[in-house]
């Protein structure tokens, strides 16, 4: 399969308002280039020999979203819709495109994917890679078009938070739950059973693939859908309560979903949650009270927000 790449080119400034763009237009087949922190993260990594000149020389004023559409999708629509909402919020912005073949799709991820420890339970190793020797708990993940490597901040405050919270025993529903990574870690923590629920089936596919790697298939369940929009799936999620619900996503859908995860938790029981940026904290954790969610925790990290809550 070939997909169209769009590439954005936008100031810095607008990264996270063009990217929450974005992602309307393809929830998970997008990557950023951002280098307004290079600097502060060649400080942090400074023990390392060689920090590549040509990345300290790139311009920090600019940044590009790389979008990938299917072959069968309409990309010309995609166009419309982004300069449409562009110029509503007034983003300055170029657009390119170009074909790309899946298999360069997928080795893009390969390039910046790497075996990494989280926390202090977790390491994230990836299949290419050979196996490290660790006391650690190990999720095998290949997140091909999903979102979900467990690098970006907001899938790793996710991971972090659940080492205090998942427990022997426990049930977990993951909404929005992309490359399977949640409900893997979960398992491995202890829950007996995941259930996965997200709007692309593609993520679905992964998130079914990497659920056997990890030798998972009979404790991950794997839905497609919107339990909002989707009355018969809602049913079949909703036929339990849940100790543990993570909700990895955008503020926009975490908001929509506060009174629903709220009914699909258990009494004491815990949201984790992140996908907020920093702008959005506030507006999130008023819902999320008003849904009668209390916070327990609030994290962050370059910008995103993590939640734990208790139910």
């Amino acid at each position: 399969m070939n997909f169209t790449e769009l590439l954005i080119a936008i100031h810095s400034d607008d990264t996270d308002r063009a990217s929450d763009i974005a992602t309307m237009v393809v929830p998970y087949g997008i990557y950023i280039e951002d280098y307004t922190d290079l600097d502060w993260a060649a400080r942090e990594i400074a023990h390392i020999d060689l920090i590549d000149e040509e990345l300290l020389q790139k311009d920090k004023s600019k940044a590009f979203i790389h979008i990938y559409i299917e072959s069968e999708q309409n990309a010309a629509e995609a166009v419309s819709f982004l300069k449409e909402r562009f110029v509503a919020e007034n983003i300055n912005h170029t657009i390119g495109n170009s074909t790309v073949k899946e298999e360069d799709w997928e080795n893009n991820w390969k390039q910046y994917f790497h075996t990494t420890e989280i926390g202090q339970k977790l390491m994230i190793h990836p299949s290419w890679e050979p196996m490290p020797v660790t006391d650690r708990r190990v999720l095998e993940i290949d997140p091909g078009a999903a979102f979900g490597t467990g690098t970006h901040e907001s899938t790793k405050l996710c991971l972090e938070a659940s080492e205090g919270v998942v427990k022997e025993g426990d049930r977990v529903l993951d909404l929005g739950s992309g490359s399977g990574i949640l409900s893997i870690a979960a398992v491995l923590l202890g829950a007996v059973t995941a259930v996965g629920v997200d709007i692309d089936p593609v993520a679905v596919r992964v998130a079914g693939e990497n659920a056997a790697k990890n030798h998972m298939t009979d404790q991950i369940k794997l839905y497609a859908g919107d339990i909002l929009g989707d009355a018969a799936l809602y049913e079949t999620i909703g036929s339990e309560t849940y100790d543990v619900i993570y909700a990895n996503i955008v503020a926009d859908v975490i908001i929509a979903l506060g009174t629903t995860m709220k009914h699909l938790i258990k009494p004491g029981g815990y949201l984790i949650s992140s996908g907020i940026i920093d702008t959005r904290k506030d507006e999130v954790v008023s819902a999320l009270e008003a849904s009668g969610f209390t916070i327990l925790q609030v994290s962050e990290e370059k910008g995103w927000i993590g939640l734990v809550c208790m139910g």
